[in-house]
């Protein structure tokens, strides 16, 4: 039993400690203005690998009229989009606050920014996004996306 008790506490150190240790920031680009025109109905946060991809998930979004992607070199880039949806003014936008790397994994932290009483907004409706590119890994990125 306590050979049981001493494996489980090994085990449970190392993906605590280790698997999380080695925290450091990560490089990334804000590449929204070369993906002009997104509109996704829902949310939707995806990590894209390719430039196949890219384009299978922006038109299975937008039948008829997608918007080409961004030009990446994806053999050493991968793109994080983050879309919240539509909103019915202008004012909404999704920022990307900082993206770290772990030993196992990367994490994009982002939020997205409501329009404050006194801001002027016209209504209408938006499809808030923002598209970052990253160093291409073969670690999992998990997006920890804020509320508004």
């Amino acid at each position: 039993m306590a050979v049981v008790a001493v494996a489980a506490a090994g085990w449970l150190a190392y993906t605590q400690v280790w698997g999380t240790g080695g925290t450091h920031p990560l490089a990334w680009t804000d590449v929204t203005a070369k993906a002009r025109g997104l509109q996704f109905v829902h949310r939707e946060v995806v990590v894209i690998h390719s430039r196949r991809t890219f384009v299978k998930v922006v038109r299975a979004a937008m039948p008829g009229r997608a918007p080409a992607p961004p030009p990446l070199d994806w053999n050493r880039q991968e793109a994080v989009m983050i879309a919240v949806g539509p909103r019915s003014g202008t004012g909404y936008s999704v920022e990307v606050r900082r993206v770290v790397e772990h030993r196992r994994s990367i994490d994009v932290y982002a939020r997205e920014r409501t329009p404050s009483l006194g801001d002027p907004v016209t209504a209408e409706v938006t499809y808030p996004y923002r598209v970052i590119a990253i160093r291409r890994s073969h670690k999992p990125v998990y997006v920890k996306l804020e509320g508004r």
